[in-house]
């Protein structure tokens, strides 16, 4: 059967946590990877997502990262709760500039 892998990096600007695995992660880039298979005996081209993986780097071995299957739901789910923290962050009058001329 054929099948794919596609590679995409997502940014977290606060910790967060995937599921019940992975809880606690620093903030930054993470790459995550897709794998698909494709869907047979159809008059066109269309893939299945077999599984998702988040890849961490290794607190204990640097340079080297592990890779953990995680739902996409969850992912989608984390980063969701990421960009809302941070919109609620840009506007809090706390950072904003002063006004001028007022």
């Amino acid at each position: 059967m054929n099948s794919r892998t596609t590679k995409s990096t997502v940014s977290f600007a606060y910790p967060f946590a995937i599921g019940g695995d992975l809880t606690s992660l620093p903030a930054g880039d993470y790459e995550v990877v897709v794998d698909e298979e494709l869907l047979p005996n159809l008059s066109f081209e269309a893939y299945r997502r077999t599984t998702t993986y988040i890849l961490v780097k290794s607190k204990k071995a640097p340079g080297s990262t592990q890779m953990y299957p995680i739902d996409p739901k969850d992912l989608k789910l984390a980063i969701s709760h990421d960009r809302k923290r941070s919109r609620k962050f840009e506007k809090s009058e706390a950072v904003l500039p002063p006004q001028e001329g007022l």
